[in-house]
């Protein structure tokens, strides 16, 4: 837990805890449920992936869940991961910043859910920035490559599957990567580092961070 007040919480997931409970009671532990034995009012607002480790902010009741998902939909929410994918991306179109842009629309493959995937014809618009921390050998000896991303849109699956159809697919991603990628960590090694959101209640910004694990 890294913050709480009356109306916001923001809780740092590990990976592999779902966001809210899966099917069956196998899956019934999850972040929600655990975040609501301490704070029964404690209602969901976004998730992450399974595999996704980092910062997930709760609302504190209704009317708190009613402004933080009005927030998210006005892209008022900034959110920022860190990921190491496979090889080092091509950045000669980055902006001053450094900052590259992916934008390829993905849509539900319906008959292999729950995958994602790029469509050029029906896809919703989706809209990934990244730019390049570092780059290295990885265990294997192949190229590794710590990115920054930021979501500008927040489709299903988007940073993994937008990463993998620029031919750089997140290690341990067990859904898009190839055989030798996900084998290369233990884990997806995906982690949502930062988060800057108005307060439900006040409208005040605040930021909130949590260094990747990995």
């Amino acid at each position: 837990m890294l913050h709480a007040d009356a109306a916001l919480l923001v809780l740092d997931k590990p990976a592999g805890l779902l966001s809210v409970p899966g099917r069956g009671p196998e899956n019934a532990d999850c972040l929600s449920a655990r975040a609501q034995a301490l704070f029964p009012d404690a209602l969901i607002v976004h998730r992450l992936d399974m595999g996704t480790s980092g910062l997930i902010v709760m609302a504190r009741g209704a009317p708190a869940q009613s402004a933080l998902s009005n927030a998210f939909a006005k892209r008022w929410v900034h959110k920022r991961y860190q990921a190491l994918v496979a090889g080092r991306p091509d950045g000669s179109q980055a902006d001053a910043q450094g900052w590259s842009d992916i934008e390829l629309p993905l849509i539900t493959d319906w008959p292999n859910r729950p995958k994602s995937k790029v469509c050029l014809e029906t896809g919703k618009p989706s809209h990934t920035r990244w730019r390049l921390l570092s780059a290295g050998e990885g265990t294997d000896g192949r190229v590794v490559s710590r990115l920054e991303l930021e979501p500008i849109t927040g489709r299903s699956h988007q940073l993994r599957l937008h990463l993998q159809a620029i031919g750089h697919p997140i290690l341990g991603d067990e859904l898009y990567a190839d055989d030798a990628t996900l084998d290369a960590a233990p884990r997806l090694l995906l982690h949502a580092c930062a988060i800057e959101l108005p307060h439900p209640v006040t409208g005040e910004r605040l930021g909130f961070e949590s260094p990747a694990p990995f």
